[in-house]
């Protein structure tokens, strides 16, 4: 892909294939600067995937703790709908969805998408979060709480930076599907300026035309660009967060 985005339409189409662009061309990702409804797609994706991060997040972070440190009536019920949610496919509800966003009038809205994308990350966030959680004793709460903490204080100050690495092993999850979802964005923003990155990308594929394939390589190198910066922020902790747990003793 980082190849071709460097290559003219005229090297892109020959039957050698070039590996390695050295006297390549930086015109594609000129074209895309140049674009202004990339800019436009980007402010959308951005504001689309920080809501649905930080709600989804939270939310799924106090649904986990309620699950594994407290004993409430529903509770088992509650955790058996969060797995039976995961088996809906999400192409089943893109009708509902959008009926209950145009009543709401959050259709082509960055909030409405937000919801949808928050209800479709929230379940399986919930599930992993709720392994972190049980997985760190709470005899280290009770512990802190015999030497005088109360049990928030306990909680933030003990438990809280253990679950680090669960909550950021959660919060790429949901950035990686609020990022790169594409078929609920497409039945959700109809307007063609409150398009997410994604539909930006599809629209550069001409159907009645060649298309030009350098743009749209350029278009999807720039795209993966967050993605590799957010990875290479949280790689430490993600790796963290992945095995925890792996290893007992």
């Amino acid at each position: 892909m980082i190849s071709s985005a460097f290559l003219p339409t005229n090297r892109l189409r020959t039957a050698e294939p070039t590996f390695f662009p050295f006297d390549g061309t930086l015109a594609n990702f000129r074209r895309v600067f140049s674009d202004s409804s990339f800019y436009a797609s980007m402010k959308v994706s951005l504001a689309v995937v920080g809501v649905t991060l930080v709600v989804a997040v939270l939310c799924a972070f106090v649904a986990a703790l309620a699950l594994s440190r407290f004993r409430f009536r529903g509770r088992r019920s509650f955790i058996v709908t969060i797995l039976v949610v995961q088996m809906i496919p999400a192409e089943g509800l893109f009708i509902s969805q959008y009926q209950m966003l145009d009543n709401w009038g959050l259709v082509n809205s960055f909030l409405g998408l937000s919801i949808v994308y928050t209800a479709a990350v929230l379940p399986f966030t919930i599930w992993m979060l709720r392994g972190f959680v049980s997985g760190v004793p709470v005899e280290l709460e009770e512990a802190a709480m015999v030497d005088g903490l109360s049990r928030t204080q306990a909680f933030f100050r003990i438990t809280f930076p253990l679950l680090a690495p669960g909550l950021v092993a959660s919060g790429v999850y949901g950035f990686l599907q609020a990022w790169n979802e594409y078929t609920l964005a497409l039945v959700v923003m109809t307007d063609p300026d409150q398009r997410t990155l994604p539909l930006w990308l599809q629209g550069l594929v001409e159907a009645n035309r060649a298309t030009d394939w350098g743009l749209v390589m350029a278009g999807a190198a720039l795209i993966a660009v967050p993605v590799i910066v957010f990875f290479l922020f949280v790689q430490r902790r993600l790796s963290a967060g992945l095995v925890a747990g792996a290893v007992k003793g």
